[in-house]
């Protein structure tokens, strides 16, 4: 079983989401708020270390026809130096209406959020994109 920590990462808070490849299911974890490079890898680490992690998961803001814009490129370096600290292999996955999707899960659940932030849930829908890439991938030809 491998687990997965998905990360949303936004300028002002990273949502933060677990998932394997075992039950194939991701869920929600956890919206960090940025404050220091230092503070966050320090955060995060501790959130590795808590959901023992083996590899990261980065949504990567792609423009709506597949470029990369500069918000991808701030997301590509806050990585870069997060994986020197955790060194932990990074997959990049495309988060392109990652955000939509979690305020349609907010309001297709019937329940009102504590918060008003969804980055936990994007990240989740993230992730959830990834992990059922991976089952389809693993799926023998023919089924």
């Amino acid at each position: 079983m491998l687990t997965w920590l998905a990360l949303d990462i936004g300028d002002r808070r990273v949502g933060l989401a677990t998932g394997n490849d075992q039950a194939w299911l991701a869920r929600p974890h956890s919206i960090l708020t940025r404050r220091s490079k230092r503070e966050d890898f320090a955060a995060i680490a501790r959130i590795v270390e808590e959901v023992g992690a083996e590899r990261l998961l980065v949504g990567l803001p792609y423009n709506m026809d597949g470029s990369e814009g500069p918000q991808a490129k701030r997301v590509r370096n806050y990585t870069t130096k997060l994986q020197r600290q955790l060194a932990l292999p990074v997959t990049f996955w495309d988060e392109r209406l990652s955000s939509f999707e979690a305020d349609q899960i907010i309001i297709h659940s019937g329940k009102r959020r504590r918060s008003k932030h969804n980055d936990d849930i994007a990240a989740a829908t993230i992730l959830q994109s990834y992990l059922d890439h991976l089952r389809l991938q693993a799926r023998p030809s023919g089924e």
